[in-house]
């Protein structure tokens, strides 16, 4: 993403209480990485491992949130992305739920897109950077009967669905440079701290 830079923070991880997107309080061994933009304050995003099982990814909110935009803000501990183990061993994946911000300069979500729609708002080249790495791929994140395959050769624009991106459970860096670039991205392009063809 030209001048973007996510980097991983080799330094311990960081342990702390929080609740999980289920709703259980619970206790995190969080990986942190570092988001950097040139000229820009330093964005952390966290890779929660939560005691109970469950890991999400998150932009993580400092006790001192540096002057930023409101869109930029209000995205700090909201819009967690889940990830999931699948049916097939050893894979899990993480909804592909691009970012947009509203009237009001809070991040939304839309769940729902054609691929052609997807490929659109996340960029094509994006999301085929993505899943040219090892073991990744993006489908329907429900087997569902009657839904349109997943093709970023001939991306379909007639049915709406719900898309997640499928990766090897060893993979610890694909959900991060994911949730960065459907959660994230789109909200530094509404702020204009990356142009619209900055991909």
């Amino acid at each position: 993403m030209n001048d973007l830079a996510l980097a991983r923070n080799d330094g311990a991880r960081v342990e702390k209480t929080g609740t999980t997107c289920s709703g259980v309080l619970s206790r995190a061994s969080a990986i942190e990485w570092e988001l950097r933009l040139p000229g820009q304050p330093v964005l952390t995003v966290h890779d929660n491992h939560w005691a109970n099982g469950e890991r999400d990814v998150v932009l993580y909110k400092p006790t001192v949130v540096p002057e930023m935009p409101a869109a930029l803000s209000n995205l700090h501990n909201r819009l967690r992305s889940g990830i999931y183990t699948t049916e097939r061993r050893g894979e899990l994946r993480i909804m592909v739920f691009p970012t947009y911000v509203d009237r009001q300069d809070r991040p939304r979500v839309k769940k729902s897109l054609t691929t052609a729609d997807l490929a659109d708002q996340v960029g094509l080249t994006r999301l085929r950077e993505l899943t040219a790495r090892e073991g990744v791929s993006l489908g329907p994140a429900f087997d569902r009967p009657n839904l349109p395959l997943v093709d970023l050769d001939d991306p379909q624009h007639e049915k709406p669905l719900q898309h997640a991106l499928f990766f090897p459970a060893a993979d610890d860096e694909t959900p991060v440079v994911a949730f960065t670039c459907f959660k994230i991205v789109p909200v530094l392009r509404h702020i204009d701290w990356l142009s619209p063809d900055d991909d």
